[in-house]
């Protein structure tokens, strides 16, 4: 088994944060690639780099592409990465993993060590009371759901914020837009 950095563009990596995937399908790769089974430290490119993930590779296929009717340049391989460790809500710095290269080894104690930093393997589970309210005008309720479904479709989780409690403690709920903390007292911001 080998240890590697895969390198992810930031706008794949905030599409990631969006939604609760179990793994994280690549494509296009060119130049060295891991092997199935290989331990991978998923890393958000960009001006300041982060560790977002830890994983272990499942597959490497040959491209999404016709072999029959190949395109020059065509994307050279597909890697499907299966999440051992979600590291969204506190990613890592990435101290030197982040690199133009889509992939690279690094050595087995620098895996090591991010791994110890991310902790050993998921957080305890608890649950969590989770809503999104819009005040909709409709003429009978089935008329509210359909426009509820339609509002919750075209604004997602980019625009529309989810109010997020523990259960048992409803008054600590707090609004999240893209999985942070967003205020949505329209005073507090008329203060700054």
């Amino acid at each position: 088994m080998a240890y590697w950095a895969v390198v992810v563009p930031v706008e794949r990596y905030e599409a990631e944060r969006l939604f609760r995937h179990e793994t994280l399908e690549l494509t296009g790769l060119d130049g060295p690639l891991p092997a199935t089974g290989d331990e991978v430290a998923l890393v958000a490119g960009g001006a300041e780099p982060v560790v977002f993930a830890l994983g272990r590779v499942l597959t490497v296929g040959t491209g999404n592409y016709d072999p029959d009717d190949p395109v020059p340049g065509a994307p050279a391989a597909d890697l499907d990465i299966a999440y051992t460790r979600h590291l969204f809500d506190a990613p890592l710095p990435a101290d030197g993993l982040a690199s133009d290269a889509g992939c690279f080894m690094i050595d087995s104690d620098r895996f090591a060590a991010l791994a110890d930093k991310a902790g050993a393997g998921p957080a305890a589970q608890r649950e969590w009371l989770v809503g999104v309210h819009l005040p909709i005008e409709a003429p009978s309720p089935a008329e509210a759901v359909r426009a509820f479904w339609t509002y919750v479709q075209q604004l997602g989780p980019r625009e529309l914020p989810a109010f997020v409690s523990p259960r048992g403690d409803e008054l600590a709920m707090q609004a999240y837009v893209l999985g942070e903390v967003a205020n949505q007292d329209p005073e507090e911001d008329d203060e700054d």
